[in-house]
């Protein structure tokens, strides 16, 4: 198999073999379907159908195994002393848990969403969450230092009580010496090992779909982590079989690691136990045929990143899981707790990331959303532990929060949304609605705990179904596990939302600037507004100034931080500007608002916040200037937040204006509400559908813009413009030009230079070859290249289209024209041929003959859907730019290895925008013609 080929991001066979391989020993088990068939999906005849498949394989399951030898340790020393580890050997052991299966494995399941492995990235992020949360749990039992009154207290907390404040504030007047923090450690880590049972379960029978190895692991860890919660309230007997189960991990990570990293360094099977699954993935039922499709969530299939619905999915069941057990009272302090739901929330923002990257808005809206929600309430419940306040404290501290209200305006809103997604969608918000309801600071404190108990409870089960529908029917690329169909139809929803426009109209896309994070930058904003809210008798009660801080800091700092890191690689014109300078605003406004009053800052130091705040009004005087090139919602969402910095600078020298601050932070909080809304929807259909305003000086923008566009820019409409882009790449120019797929980086293969600088435009790896691109396949019938008749019958079938054909290289391409460039496209032994079927690429090749092409992105960042996005992002390295409007896919070409399709066998290399299932069905029937 020769080395990587490609348009997109860059890749390498290993990359996209583990995938395909996954489909084809799903779908062909038996003998005589495997000859029927004869594909290859992967390098050899044997097949490796293994999802786990490559370095990140290796990585994360050689991670699951050393941390489980690490436990194993422990639990093997504890049954034959009888003496449990304590102080710095905890805490040891936690480091290494976090830093082995914690970090180690979370990098293994980043590599493998990028390697399109919806399996192994969801079970890599959720056991890296699993081991830190278990090593943080072994640092809080080594930092308790077990003293005999300390131990007598915790075993004291292990009665259950159904009011869970009533019982801190027993302890609170026991005169017990223990630290609230520290207490019900082992019911707190329990309630987190139950629901990693659960999800690991599900992992261990998702991945019997695949091989016959990873069940074996993913099932020793299901029982380890039962008979490690047994442990925590049983005696050692438990540990020793948890010990014994953690040894099979081992054995089984270390042999499955082997065999993965043989097989990627010497290209066969030469271990077993990854060739065949345990059963095939359809026989979990059957296709939905009738199933709505979601134009609007995804309109073309991308398969640059691994779905990342799952790992979403997983993250909302354990968070609600620990709550519920907190609620019911099981738990009577949520230090170790918040600590779980805040790993948990990081897998989360990295299941909002990839969805971010897909251009999933609506994904990366919602989990980001949900992981801000959860990581508030578990901070926040942690002050109540840190503090150990009284009933009547408490709600005389919650009474005057409102922030939650937005939360439940945040979730109508994606309920909204999700009429276009499918039932399972539309359920998980709703659920999702009533879990905010249930949590309005306003309910009495008798019913609020059991209500939010109860909803946590229906919003685990929802998502542990969530969980197994998404990774399964990911896997199987096939609706199996019923998920529902499309609530209404999108033409339905826009007439619900009186924004249905005229045909043309609908037709206009998006401004380029506008990104997909924009809906999660205003919810974001909104939260924090409405939580800033203070009544004049809430500034001097410390319960609410310490139960602010984390609605105020996590929403508009923490999380808007990880906003700001989405909009520096997306495509708006000034970047993570406003978000970036915005996490500023409520980091200085929480640390002097709620932190000062409680800290009792000095006039002087309140002076320091006066220099402060007038740089802020400054600065967003700027942003202000910039949401003016946006739009009108962003406009006055800026103008707006002009008035609260004053009434923030205003409160520095204590001439607060109380009643116009309230009411601003009331309206910042109304305006983000609709800019959510809009630009979700929007954003989703890729419409303009709802208005968010023109920008004001929009011509002086464009003015401005054309004045100095970084390179020169030519319309495919016009055939003067076809032909200065052939006169560029002729003097050896390197331009982006249109294919029938994405945008492309052109090089005239009579200039090899230029074909070296497009490595250096992309900052692309020089063991990445490009291929060639030409008119129509008559061009290779004249250069009369040494084609099997089974091979010219397949490029006759697929050629135009977006398929590329790997081949042996040979004195043919010199007939074909590529003549320097032979040692500069390709690998030494074969080269990939595209034929597109694009009027205007066709054109351009008859011009100037084949071109050196690939796709018009910098590496390992989103393939180019339009022409200005290879303006913005490649248009000062580049010559020329030949522009025409949306690119007709998202993805790149789908990539067919020829070489042996003398021998009846062709590989998939990377399934793009012609599904896998259609290349395998073209030649079955080409083979079945020829033969």
């Amino acid at each position: 198999m020769n080395s990587s080929y490609g348009e997109g991001e860059a890749f390498n066979a290993l990359k996209f073999l583990k995938k395909n391989n996954l489909r084809s020993s799903a779908r062909v088990s038996s003998p005589v379907e495997r000859q029927l068939f004869n594909i290859d999906i992967m390098t050899t005849p044997d097949g490796f159908p293994a999802s786990f498949y490559g370095e990140p394989g290796v990585l994360g399951i050689l991670s699951n195994g050393i941390s489980a030898f690490l436990v194993l340790l422990q639990n093997f020393s504890t049954a034959h002393t009888g003496i449990s580890p304590v102080g710095v050997e905890n805490i040891l052991a936690g480091v290494h848990l976090i830093l082995i299966g914690g970090l180690c494995q979370m990098v293994a399941g980043l590599l493998s969403f990028r390697k399109y492995d919806h399996l192994s990235g969801t079970a890599f992020i959720g056991y890296a969450a699993l081991w830190s949360s278990f090593g943080a749990t072994r640092i809080f039992f080594g930092a308790l230092d077990a003293t005999p009154i300390t131990y007598m207290a915790q075993q004291n907390n292990l009665s259950v009580s159904s009011n869970m404040l009533s019982n801190l504030s027993l302890n609170a007047t026991s005169g017990i010496p223990v630290c609230h923090l520290c207490t019900s450690l082992k019911e707190s880590a329990v309630a987190g090992l139950v629901p990693f049972i659960l999800l690991s379960f599900i992992l261990a029978f998702c991945s019997a779909t695949v091989n016959y190895i990873m069940p074996f692991v993913f099932g020793a860890i299901t029982g380890t982590l039962v008979f490690e919660a047994v442990g925590l309230v049983s005696s050692s007997w438990a540990l020793v079989v948890s010990g014994v189960l953690e040894l099979l991990i081992l054995i089984f990570a270390i042999y499955g690691s082997a065999a993965l990293l043989i097989k990627g360094l010497t290209q066969r099977l030469a271990l077993k136990g990854f060739g065949t699954p345990l059963f095939n993935v359809l026989l979990l039922g059957t296709t939905n045929s009738g199933k709505a499709q979601n134009v609007g969530q995804e309109k073309k299939k991308n398969t640059k990143y691994a779905e990342p619905m799952a790992l979403g999915f997983f993250c909302d069941t354990v968070s609600p899981f620990i709550f519920a057990f907190y609620s019911f009272g099981y738990m009577k302090s949520f230090g170790l707790g918040a600590t779980w739901v805040s790993i948990i929330t990081v897998a989360q923002l990295f299941s909002s990331y990839y969805a971010h990257l897909r251009q999933d808005c609506y994904h990366t809206t919602k989990f980001g959303l949900h992981a801000t929600y959860w990581l508030i309430k578990a901070w926040d419940e942690f002050v109540v532990s840190a503090l150990v306040l009284e009933d009547t404290i408490v709600i005389s501290g919650r009474g005057m929060m409102v922030g939650d209200w937005f939360f439940v305006m945040a979730g109508l809103v994606l309920c909204v949304v999700s009429l276009n997604t499918d039932v399972l969608e539309l359920i998980h918000n709703m659920l999702f609605v009533l879990l905010t309801v249930s949590t309005i600071p306003q309910i009495p404190l008798k019913g609020y705990y059991i209500f939010f108990g109860v909803a946590c409870s229906l919003f685990t089960v929802a998502s542990l179904y969530g969980t197994f529908a998404r990774l399964i029917n990911s896997i199987a690329e096939k609706s199996l596990i019923p998920a529902g169909p499309q609530p209404i139809s999108s033409d339905q929803l826009k007439k619900a939302l009186k924004c249905c426009r005229a045909e043309k109209g609908d037709q206009d896309s998006l401004p380029l600037m506008d990104q997909a994070s924009d809906p999660l930058f205003y919810l974001l904003n909104g939260v924090a507004a409405l939580s800033a809210l203070t009544i004049s008798s809430a500034s001097t009660n410390p319960t609410f100034l310490h139960l602010t801080v984390p609605w105020v800091l996590i929403s508009g700092g923490i999380i808007q931080a990880y906003v700001s890191r989405l909009q520096v690689t997306g495509t708006g014109r000034f970047g993570s500007v406003i978000a970036s300078i915005y996490v500023a605003v409520w980091a200085t406004w929480t640390w002097f608002r709620f932190a000062g009053n409680l800290l009792q800052f000095s006039r002087q130091a309140a002076y320091a916040f006066t220099a402060g705040a007038i740089a802020l009004l400054v600065i967003n005087a700027f942003l202000m200037l910039i949401a003016a090139y946006r739009n009108l919602v962003l406009l006055f969402l800026t103008a707006v937040m002009e008035v609260v910095l004053v009434c923030l600078l205003l409160s520095t020298v204590q001439r607060l204006p109380l009643q116009l601050e309230i009411a601003m932070l009331a309206l910042l909080s109304a305006i983000c509400v609709y800019g959510a809304m809009a630009s979700l929807v929007n954003c989703i259909f890729s419409q303009r559908l709802l208005p968010m305003g023109p920008p004001l000086i929009k011509e002086a923008a464009k003015e401005e813009s054309a004045a100095e566009l970084p390179c020169p820019v030519h319309y495919s409409r016009l055939t003067s413009g076809l032909l200065k882009i052939a006169g560029i790449l002729e003097a050896g120019g390197v331009c982006g030009i249109p294919t029938d797929t994405v945008y492309a980086l052109a090089a005239s293969c009579k200039n090899p230079q230029a074909i070296e600088r497009i490595y250096n435009i992309k900052d692309r790896p020089a063991e990445k070859p490009v291929c060639i691109c030409i008119s129509n396949v008559e061009q290779l019938v004249t250069a009369k290249p040494p084609f099997s008749p089974l091979l010219w019958e397949f490029m006759r079938n697929v050629y135009p289209g977006g398929i590329s054909c790997i081949v042996s290289k040979g004195d043919w391409l010199l007939r074909l024209g590529v003549g320097p460039a032979y040692d500069r496209v390709g690998t030494k032994d074969s080269i990939m041929i595209r034929v597109p079927d694009h009027t205007v690429t066709c054109h351009l090749c008859d011009i100037t003959g084949p071109l050196a092409i690939t796709s018009a992105n910098p590496s390992g960042e989103p393939d180019s859907t339009h022409h200005s996005m290879v303006i913005n992002r490649l248009g000062h390295k580049i010559q020329g730019v030949l522009c025409d409007g949306d690119s007709n896919e998202v993805v790149a070409s789908t990539v067919v290895n020829c070489l042996k399709i003398d021998e009846g066998t062709i590989t998939i290399v990377r399934e793009g925008c012609v599904p896998a299932v259609k290349v395998r069905q073209i030649f079955e029937r080409v083979k079945s013609s020829t033969v």
